[in-house]
Order: structure tokens, then C-alpha cells, then sequence
């Protein structure tokens, strides 16, 4: 049914349970798994505060602090498939709108699905703008998966 899946991953709690069921997904259906994280630098900023003990951060981050964060993002995503018995087929780190980017991404792999997590690091920011997820369902060309 599905031979290739793409994953955007943001190193929630929710993600990672979207990763996961894309793993099983693929274990059923014998599918190649991509991991796609598009670093926002407002998240990394948050996350940074957070793990010094404070819930804002006073600069953003620059552009290697977001690399380096997004890298290690996308290695504990590898880690969780490797839990799951799967191996990822690739893994990239893109900039931008993460809607877009994983949209692209998948329709240039012509991929069968994405899945997202329903709610992630941005959840604050889904108030105001939308959510990633939502934005991934209306942009894709292939079937969607959002997971709570």
C-alpha cells in the first residue's frame, strides 16, 4: 500500500509517536522512511531557555546553534525507528516554512504518505498562524496522516 513515507519530526513528544507509527506502518507495508526537520529559530530559542532553567530566551539563536539542534533532532529520530526495527532511508534538515518544505520534499520523492504530528513544538505558534499539520493536509499531493 505505502512504499514511501515521509515523516516531519520537530523533537516533540508528539512527533515522535507519529514517527513510531510511521515505523510500524512501514514494517507492515515494507516501506522506505524519510525524516524531514525544519528547525524553526523561535523553537530552538524556547528550547534553549527552557533547558537553562528559563522559560524565554533572551537572543535567537544563530544559524549554527539551529543546525546543531536540528541535527541532534533528526539523530533521536534515526534512534527511535532503530527501536522500531527500522532503518531510516533518509534523514534531512531543510529551511523555511516546514509545511512547505515536507511538502516538497515528498512530492519530489512521490511519496505515498506523510505524517506529522498533530500538535508539536509549535503548538504556541499554531494560534496564530496555523498549524504545520494542517498546512501539510491542504499543500500535499499524497495521502496525510496527522497523529495526536
Amino acid at each position: 500500500m505505502f512504499k514511501t513515507i515521509v515523516v516531519g519530526i520537530d523533537g516533540s513528544e508528539t512527533s515522535e509517536h507519529a514517527l513510531r507509527l510511521a515505523c510500524t506502518l512501514a514494517l507492515k507495508c515494507g516501506a522506505d522512511v524519510h525524516l524531514v526537520h525544519v528547525p524553526q529559530p523561535q523553537t530552538v530559542a524556547f528550547a534553549m531557555g527552557a533547558m537553562t532553567g528559563y522559560h524565554t530566551a533572551t537572543s535567537m539563536p544563530t544559524s549554527d546553534e539551529v543546525r546543531t539542534a536540528g541535527n541532534k533532532i533528526l539523530e533521536s529520530g534515526k534512534q527511535v525507528a532503530k527501536s522500531c526495527d527500522v532503518t531510516i532511508t533518509q534523514a534531512h534538515l531543510k529551511s523555511g516554512d516546514p509545511a512547505n518544505q515536507i511538502t516538497v520534499y515528498a512530492e519530489a520523492l512521490n511519496a505515498d504518505l506523510i505524517v506529522t504530528g498533530r500538535r508539536g513544538l509549535g503548538s504556541i505558534g499554531a494560534f496564530l498562524q496555523g498549524s504545520t499539520s494542517q498546512a501539510v493536509n491542504q499543500k500535499a499531493h499524497c495521502a496525510c496522516l496527522s497523529v495526536p
